[in-house]
């Protein structure tokens, strides 16, 4: 099921990304010969018009093949060069080339202000203008793996109904009194003790309290049981705060996305870089089943998450992905005359090809962790 969803997820964020290119290509006059879904080898297509719109075996991504893009002596001097992407003006070239970046930020914020709109689960913050929380519980976001609540069974996603000592049951916390520093300090105060903790998840009830240990040395500075925990309500914010506040967010994210992709590559040239926290399609799954078990509106973060990330990475003046052709075209565009064909060509194959095999290491990351139960 998660690799199903994850499927439909990259389904919806390709054909977001590769329709900002295709419509914008096909308003400025130039020919898209094919739409495609997943990479070659294909498995079936349906032409209409002049384009061929195809399913590919490999569902990691998509494409859209312009006409005139990968310049050759066709699109750049033969009979329908008039229709060629290389034959546009320099603007309408990064138009083409950006409109895919701009659908994912979009398709992020739209998602972003429907969540806030019609409520989402969310951290509660007390100094959000507007804001309206419901249904406030103190919930589990993280469990340490190894932990003795990961032992015991918590889980993200699961919402502290009580907590209490074994031995004792009148020792407890429950209802208003549940807060997450109330929690802290019950569970930091009762080193090697039992506790019964009930929960309720998400998307299932449990009855039966989990019995689960503080130990010394698991939390921070004091006794713990390997989770982290937060206030969690369901946010709702009129219309004219929710697109404010999308935009925010969306500016947040994308900020922390570039600062971590500028230091990961940064280090990646000094030859220190870890990649334990960079995730292919293997971890993208894991982290889909995962989020699933918060429920819907945390998909839809997740969704939108990504999709952000995908608009940044394409941004990177690399060969083969959206910023380095649009790296091409400034250097053109200082230089006065086009690159040589062969030359783009071939930095834009070699491009893919290393993005290929960086996908291949970081898969086989992926499985690694998994295997190793992290």
């Amino acid at each position: 099921m998660n690799i199903l969803i994850f499927i439909v997820i990259l389904l919806i964020l390709v054909l977001v990304h590769e329709f900002g290119h295709f419509i914008v290509a096909k308003k400025s006059g130039i020919r898209v010969d094919e739409f495609g879904f997943g990479f070659p080898p294909k498995l079936f297509g349906v032409k209409k018009g002049e384009t061929t719109y195809t399913i590919n075996a490999l569902p990691f991504g998509g494409f859209v093949k312009i006409f005139g893009e990968n310049p050759d002596d066709e699109n750049t001097n033969g009979p329908d060069k008039a229709r060629s992407f290389v034959h546009k003006p320099k603007y309408i070239q990064a138009l083409v080339l950006v409109a895919g970046v701009f659908m994912n930020f979009l398709l992020a914020w739209v998602l972003i202000v429907c969540l806030f709109t019609f409520g989402s689960r969310s951290q509660v913050d007390p100094t959000l203008t507007g804001a309206h929380y419901s249904n406030e519980r103190v919930t589990i976001v993280d469990v340490t793996p190894g932990s003795p609540a990961q032992i015991a069974g918590l889980k993200a996603g699961d919402e502290i109904n009580t907590i209490a000592l074994q031995s004792d049951s009148s020792v407890s916390i429950y209802g208003d009194l549940m807060t997450v520093e109330n929690m802290q300090d019950f569970i930091g105060a009762h080193p090697n003790e039992p506790l019964a903790i009930t929960v309720g998840h998400r998307l299932e009830c449990c009855d039966a309290p989990v019995i689960v240990t503080p130990l010394p040395g698991v939390g921070d500075n004091r006794p713990g049981v390997g989770v982290s925990i937060d206030t969690i309500g369901t946010l709702k914010l009129p219309l004219h705060r929710a697109i404010i506040e999308a935009a925010k967010r969306e500016w947040y994210v994308s900020k922390t996305i570039v600062v971590f992709l500028g230091t990961l590559i940064h280090d990646s040239v000094l030859g220190h870089a870890d990649l334990s926290q960079v995730s292919g399609p293997v971890g993208l799954v894991h982290s889909v089943g995962s989020t699933v078990s918060f429920g819907f509106s945390y998909l839809v973060w997740f969704i939108a998450l990504i999709s952000i990330n995908l608009g940044i990475v394409n941004l990177i003046p690399f060969p083969a992905l959206d910023g380095g052709r649009l790296l091409f075209l400034l250097i053109e565009k200082i230089k006065g005359s086009r690159i040589s064909p062969k030359v783009v060509n071939t930095l834009n194959m070699i491009g893919f090809g290393l993005l290929i095999l960086l996908m291949l290491f970081v898969t086989y990351h992926d499985i690694v962790k998994l295997v190793a139960g992290k």
